[in-house]
């Protein structure tokens, strides 16, 4: 995908050299809907950047001043419909990183790649992603009770979480 650039990030392809910064948010996920891409260490964090560097539905937000890889955004199309999400390295949570890159995104899928309606899954608990939904200007279509299972307890079964569904169509982005 081509670059897009915002007034403090570029957001752009994954390249191998951002394993240190992708090990560094994804060696202890914080949602557990990413617990399945814990990195354990460099060499894993190599491999996944390099095979993140293969796709355009993984993308790599940097900061521009630096150009160091802070979170990611994903963007997974159906049809005329993407499915969409986020994850940022704490660090640099509070200060609209996840917000202006999310709005960067919706604008290119709106347009560039003519998406009709994004939509994301969020976790009943995930409070910061479902405000992030908010500001985004998606809606709440739906809860899925106990919809999906990313950990287990000590006996070994499932821990299923409750997962809200949010999204915006693209007349509504465009209001």
């Amino acid at each position: 995908m081509d670059a897009i650039e915002t007034n403090r990030l570029v957001l752009r392809n994954f390249r191998t050299n951002d394993a240190a910064d992708l090990l560094a948010y994804l060696y202890a996920p914080r949602s557990s809907c990413f617990l399945s891409m814990k990195l354990d260490d460099l060499p894993a964090a190599e491999a996944e950047a390099t095979l993140r560097s293969r796709s355009d539905e993984h993308i790599a937000v940097c900061l521009k001043s630096t150009g160091r890889l802070i979170g990611d955004l994903f963007a997974v199309p159906e049809d005329d419909t993407v499915s969409v999400g986020w994850n940022f390295n704490e660090a640099f949570a509070g200060v609209g990183f996840a917000s202006e890159a999310a709005r960067a995104l919706f604008d290119h899928l709106f347009t560039a790649r003519n998406a009709r309606r994004l939509y994301a899954y969020v976790e009943d608990h995930n409070i910061a992603s479902q405000r992030l939904c908010e500001r985004l200007g998606m809606r709440q279509e739906g809860l899925f009770k106990d919809f999906v299972s990313f950990t287990t307890d000590r006996n070994g079964d499932p821990i299923y979480e409750n997962t809200l569904q949010y999204a915006i169509l693209r007349r509504e982005w465009q209001r």
